[in-house]
């Protein structure tokens, strides 16, 4: 779009300086007549009295300037142009300067053919023309030999137009800067944009639908499965649950009791009755063969030519562009996950209880598809139908179905870059900031209730202490052996807390031990208030360890009192608040102005781990840590041993320069010097990066990046100290908070 816009642009700059040209040629217009008729008086002169050959030539050559004027009517323009050339290049240097606002490149500046365009033979007919004008005037030969520099001139002029033509297909601007590779999409600014006010999420939504797995491909008769020693030929339908569990034959998962008992009893359903009433005992099933075919099929993909590689690639991105994309509101908006997941094996977190279970296979009657009325609606695949087309803008989700696991509801939303996602966020954040103004009255609140006459009220007060104080999600009711044994503040039972008068030289220490969301453990030993103590005190007495904490206290309760205290206050708002309020704080704690960039990195991770830490963001130490850890080290080393080398060349240099005192001698210990610090700065960095990787090993500090840290706080910082953005969030993250990077400055709070 861009391109296409400058060059508009030039064209209607180069008809500006062609009608400029014109009005300059209409001042001189009379002075040109006048000097021609004198011209052809003296032509007609000579006529009389020059000899016949001189007669034939000019007649050849009007015929020759007769053929140019039918040739090309722009002729007479170049050559009336050339004849004030000397003139007008000033004239036109000035007008170019005024309308785009710089000056054109030197060659350019005195051509004012640059509007036209001429071919070579085109060139030399106008040369002709030019040294008829000559001859018929009787000039010296010095004067044509200046006219033949200039033609040389023009010539090697158009040349380096048509060279910039030429670069110009393939992708370069008309002065000779590079354009950038592929112009970018101009970015919707919706956050400058009116917000709906009536509930309505979009005006008009027009998508494809979802990309369904591929459908399932038998496997080659030479890859057997064997039950109990013998060959044995499946089903397709049972072959395909049987395919699930040969490519997870290497991991963990199929050595667990559950997911092996899961995993059975679910195949035995998709198998037929001879099928059944044979494999009775999952020990006895050898798949083997079957994981070594996956296996090389693995090895087959990892050795694919370019070629190959580069076709998968183009059809994936056919794909995207087909699917990928939704019209929303007339803009065009990137969608999230739009390809189906394919059926599988459910894995879960930690040990979840269904872990093993069978995915099922979704299938278009599965699927309801959201879009607006008057959009083209998307279209089945051939003999099937959709479950149900709802025209629903008060929701933003494109296509929702029910999976079969836990029985709930997937979705296919936009990505996080979109409009609908970022006013989210943003809402989200503007929330949490109206919690900061109202945070010390409701802390005040809460303490009061400690002492509270009713067990109820004082149950509530120390479940929001603890949401304040240690970040803990409030907690959902579930029922009884759906999901993993996890829990939140609300549903902690006894046996997840300990208490200690005095533990390590702190009085009044809490330990809670409980598994949180996706299974993730939450071991914390923190020191409370004595009125929080004795309060616990009073909640656990008489209670087993399986009872509940809070006996008096669920979700919805506590949700309710939230909602009385602030408006749209809830337990997630206080995480978002206690995150983003301690990034603020740590920032400026461990921000120092004397730190390079690299060492204001670290700063900025050490903060975000304060609130990994904090929020219990934990994840399993990578697979691949060790070995990374030994790699980085191995660098240090080796710049280490670099360091050494040139200082030792640096104290040779200064020993030399104190001997010799010549200016060379000076210059190779400034160069030695630079070497040193360039070196030193780069083992800086690889020791700083190490340091940031022992210290993020088991710690995400991704998930509250991006779900609980207000952007703007960290847009802020780079802009106060010259970080730049790229440093501190990816080109994907990056385009989820273009909002922020564009409305944030370097002095904004949170």
């Amino acid at each position: 779009m861009s391109g296409d816009h400058s060059h508009s642009e030039d064209q209607i700059d180069g008809g500006s300086r062609f009608n400029d040209s014109h009005k300059y040629k209409d001042k001189y217009k009379e002075k040109e007549h006048k000097h021609k008729d004198h011209k052809k008086d003296k032509e007609r002169e000579k006529s009389k009295h020059g000899n016949s050959d001189h007669k034939d030539s000019s007649d050849k050559k009007h015929r020759d300037k007769e053929k140019m004027k039918h040739k090309d009517g722009s002729a007479d323009k170049y050559k009336d142009k050339h004849k004030d050339k000397k003139v007008k290049s000033a004239d036109v240097k000035v007008k170019k300067e005024k309308e785009n606002g710089f000056a054109s490149p030197p060659h350019l500046k005195s051509e004012p053919e640059e509007d036209f365009y001429h071919s070579p033979k085109q060139e030399r007919s106008l040369k002709r023309e030019r040294d008829d004008d000559n001859d018929s005037e009787f000039k010296p030969k010095k004067i044509k030999t200046e006219n033949d520099k200039k033609a040389k001139k023009r010539k090697q002029e158009e040349e380096d137009i048509k060279s910039k033509k030429t670069k110009n297909k393939k992708g370069e601007v008309a002065d000779g800067k590079k354009k950038a590779k592929k112009e970018p999409e101009e970015k919707w600014k919706w956050w400058e944009e009116e917000r709906y006010t009536d509930g309505s999420k979009w005006k008009f939504l027009e998508h494809k639908g979802p990309v369904f797995a591929p459908p399932y491909e038998s496997l080659p008769s030479n890859v057997k499965f064997y039950y109990d020693g013998k060959h044995m030929k499946l089903s397709p339908e049972a072959e395909e649950v049987a395919t699930f569990f040969a490519k997870m034959l290497d991991h963990e998962y199929t050595t667990k009791d559950i997911f092996r008992k899961n995993f059975f009893k679910d195949w035995r359903k998709e198998m037929t009755s001879e099928e059944k009433a044979k494999i009775t005992d999952l020990n006895k099933c050898n798949f083997n063969e079957m994981g070594e075919y996956f296996k090389a099929q693995s090895e087959a993909r990892k050795a694919m030519s370019k070629e190959e590689k580069l076709k998968i690639k183009e059809e994936n991105e056919r794909i995207l562009q087909e699917y990928g994309f939704c019209i929303m509101d007339n803009h065009r908006e990137r969608i999230a996950n739009f390809r189906i997941e394919p059926p599988g094996l459910f894995r879960g977190r930690g040990d979840h209880p269904k872990m093993g279970m069978l995915k099922r296979r979704i299938r278009p009657q599965d699927i309801i598809i959201n879009c607006s009325k008057d959009s083209k609606h998307p279209t089945p695949p051939p003999g099937t139908k959709w479950k149900e087309v709802r025209h629903d803008n008060k929701v933003t989700w494109l296509v929702s179905w029910t999976e079969n696991i836990q029985g709930s509801i997937k979705y296919i939303m936009l990505n996080p870059s979109s409009r609908i996602k970022g006013e989210k966020d943003w809402q989200k954040y503007e929330t949490a900031r109206r919690l900061k103004k109202c945070v010390d009255r409701i802390r005040t609140q809460y303490r009061e209730d400690w002492k509270s006459k009713e067990m109820r009220i004082r149950q509530r007060a120390v479940a929001l202490y603890f949401i304040d104080k240690l970040a803990l999600r409030a907690g959902n009711e579930k029922e009884e052996g759906e999901t993993a044994d996890t829990v939140g503040c609300c549903s902690l039972r006894v046996e997840h807390i300990k208490l200690y008068p005095e533990n390590d030289g702190q009085e009044y220490v809490v330990e809670f031990d409980f598994l949180g969301k996706d299974s993730i453990r939450y071991y914390n030993k923190v020191p409370v208030e004595k009125r929080v103590f004795k309060n616990l005190q009073l909640f656990m007495e008489n209670k087993e360890p399986d009872d509940d904490l809070f006996d008096r206290l669920n979700t919805s309760v506590l949700n309710k009192h939230l909602q009385e205290l602030m408006d749209g206050l809830t337990a997630k708002v206080f995480r978002t608040y206690n995150a983003s309020i301690t990034l603020q704080q740590q920032l400026k704690q461990l921000t120092s102005a004397e730190e390079n960039i690299p060492a204001k990195i670290l700063s900025y991770n050490r903060a975000n781990r304060a609130v990994a830490i904090l929020c219990n963001h934990q994840r399993a130490p990578p697979k691949t840590f060790e070995k990374s850890m030994q790699n980085l080290q191995t660098k240090i080393d080796a710049k280490r041993d670099q360091l050494s080398d040139a200082k030792r060349e640096l104290k040779s240099a200064k020993a030399d320069a104190k001997v010799r005192k010549d200016e060379k001698s000076k210059k190779a210990v400034e160069s030695k010097k630079k070497a040193v610090q360039r070196i030193e700065e780069q083992l800086m960095k690889l020791e700083v990066q190490a340091t940031d990787r022992e210290e993020n090993k088991q710690i995400a500090l991704g998930t509250s990046k991006l779900n609980y840290l207000d952007p703007r706080i960290s847009v802020a910082w780079c802009k106060k100290w010259g970080i730049p953005v790229e440093k501190i969030y990816n080109k994907t993250q990056r385009e989820k908070f273009a909002w922020a990077i564009d409305m944030a400055d370097e002095d904004f709070e949170f």
